[in-house]
């Protein structure tokens, strides 16, 4: 069983990466959210993971499988800490440079500034919401609960070995 999962484990990741990828794409290109420099961020560990998971099914690599299986569910558990940072941004629990501090009076030359530059999406503003749940959000849940997956069936195939 164990060695089952461990050779599913390489497909699994790399269909999961793209398909969370392609969610994101689809967000921003079909539904016309902005993402923020957070978001951009949160895909970077998706494509480490997919890039990842297909060194894994490369048949000359396959005694470094469970060493790239193992980084691919750190990658997961490395986004799951930068959502849960985007999540405090969000809810003005701490600033990040990408959600610049408010100020309520504004000069000519700020206005001046900011219409001469293009709209970026602010970190501390969700492009989307559900009840209080935004994508930063779900990404805690859904790359955290990959990570834990991921770890644990390295974790029994590294049992198993020894």
């Amino acid at each position: 069983m164990t060695t089952m999962l461990s050779r599913l484990l390489p497909p699994f990741v790399l269909v999961v990466s793209a398909l969370a990828l392609a969610a994101a794409f689809t967000a921003q290109y079909g539904f016309g959210l902005k993402p923020c420099e957070l978001c951009i961020t949160q895909r970077v560990p998706f494509a480490v993971a997919g890039a990842l998971a297909m060194l894994a099914l490369v048949g000359r690599l396959a005694p470094w499988r469970r060493g790239l299986m193992a980084l691919a569910g750190l990658a997961f558990l490395v986004n799951s800490a930068i959502a849960v940072y985007h999540v405090g941004v969000e809810q003005k629990w701490w600033q990040a440079s990408c959600a610049p501090a408010r100020s309520d009076a504004v000069a000519v030359s700020d206005l001046a500034a900011m219409m001469s530059t293009p709209a970026e999406a602010r970190c501390d503003e969700p492009a989307w919401e559900w009840h209080g749940i935004t994508m930063a959000t779900m990404n805690i849940a859904f790359s955290g609960a990959l990570a834990v997956v991921v770890l644990m069936v390295v974790a029994r195939r590294w049992e198993n070995k020894a």
